[in-house]
């Protein structure tokens, strides 16, 4: 991280600091904030509506202050490492499609791939096998069992995965006026974006219970495993925390500290698919993984490539100019340019895109396992450059969240 930037944001943080702006008392805020999430997420309120086509219940945030309508999907992986080569590189090109489908669509703002990681399912599959066990099985197989039920607890973990896509229902030709057409014409965009072959199933649009769930267990971890009847009531200003203070390198709520990270740099090189498991593998401490995305239109991505040109080639020359040469990165960024300019040019879309992680400890004490954790599982990557968001641990933490809220989305 350049200096420069980096001390920008701890003048930024103190300023806001000393204005009282990095704490947050649900207690103490008076009617109608109290009913508000915090920071980033308190112009978001749920609704709950019903999806046209199945007649299920779905939750659809709102952000009062854009009119833009977040509609989340609950996914089930299938996960690569069993799969041949050819599956994935079609899982690949499908995904491509649904980019390239975002980008014709100017009701899309952007979508973000979340995967949540949460430690100790072992607990709840040994429950399971309890009321499954027969006592008349073989002695080898209870043996068995036994032992994996034993190890698992320490070995797995609850995986939660979904897709949140921002749309801006009055975008179209004929934009509808009234609250519940604009709910229905969200969800009807969000309908449009096939994920089949994109090595995911749908599990289902994303009830108000599943929000509230995933929003006020990501405060509270401690409640992840809570029943249904325990979320139905919460009001959506309820799902937040009681209290938490943004600090500089972390961010403390409601009995919880949790330390984010955003992308700095991807590798300079071709990467494996595989790339990110380190980050998608289960440890300690519970773990989201955010991918946000914004596709460009056409016309304003190659706007972009030409400007990513023109960099390379000034940074190019400069260094010539001092050195006698370009150094040999600074014409390889300029040949990738050229190449991405290509591929848009053939048909291909330019994305906006960043990565967020998000690692939550359960006390303070053990903070410094879970960001040594986190670093570890960073470097493991080998080659994706990230760094601690300084200053801005409160929103990094929020986009990680199905409320709506993502940096890209202008």
């Amino acid at each position: 991280m350049p200096a420069l930037a980096y001390y920008w944001a701890v003048l930024a943080w103190r300023h806001a600091d000393r204005s009282g702006s990095t704490s947050y008392r649900q207690v103490l805020l008076p009617q109608p904030y109290a009913l508000d999430l915090p920071g980033v997420g308190a112009s978001s309120v749920l609704i709950a509506a019903h999806d046209p086509t199945t007649g299920r219940p779905v939750g659809v945030v709102h952000n009062r202050s854009s009119g833009a309508m977040t509609v989340t999907t609950l996914l089930a992986p299938g996960g690569t490492l069993m799969a041949t080569t050819s599956a994935v590189r079609g899982s690949l090109r499908s995904w491509s499609a649904v980019l390239d489908a975002m980008s014709t669509d100017e009701q899309i703002l952007g979508a973000a791939v979340t995967v949540q990681i949460t430690p100790g399912a072992g607990e709840a599959l040994a429950d399971d096998v309890k009321d499954r066990r027969r006592p008349d099985a073989p002695r080898l197989a209870l043996d068995t069992i036994d032992e994996l039920v034993r190890t698992t607890p320490r070995a797995t973990a609850s995986v939660a995965p979904w897709m949140s896509v921002i749309v801006d229902p009055t975008a179209g030709a004929n934009p509808p006026t009234d609250l519940a057409e604009q709910v229905a014409e969200a969800l009807r965009v969000v309908d449009t974006l096939d994920l089949s072959g994109t090595g995911t199933d749908i599990v289902r649009r994303s009830t108000p219970t599943d929000l509230r769930r995933l929003v006020r267990s990501a405060y509270d971890p401690a409640v992840f495993d809570a029943r249904d009847e325990d979320f139905a009531e919460l009001t959506w200003g309820e799902c937040g925390p009681v209290a938490a203070d943004d600090l500089l390198e972390a961010y403390a709520h409601d009995g919880a500290v949790s330390v984010s990270w955003v992308l700095r740099e991807m590798p300079r090189r071709p990467i494996p698919y595989s790339v990110l498991l380190p980050l998608l593998s289960p440890g300690r401490f519970q773990r989201r993984i955010t991918l946000s995305y914004r596709v460009l239109d056409p016309y304003e991505g190659e706007a972009v490539l030409e400007r990513e040109i023109s960099n390379a080639e000034q940074r190019a020359q400069a260094t010539a100019q001092v050195r006698g040469r370009a150094r040999w990165s600074q014409k390889a960024d300029h040949q990738r340019a050229e190449q991405a300019a290509h591929q848009a040019a053939s048909g291909a879309q330019v994305v906006e895109w960043t990565l967020r992680v998000t690692t939550t400890a359960r006390s303070a004490a053990e903070l410094p396992d879970a960001r040594q954790e986190l670093e570890r599982a960073v470097k493991a990557t080998k080659g994706i450059r990230m760094r601690p968001a300084y200053g801005a641990q409160a929103s990094t933490f929020a986009a990680g969240l199905p409320i709506g809220y993502q940096p890209l989305v202008k």
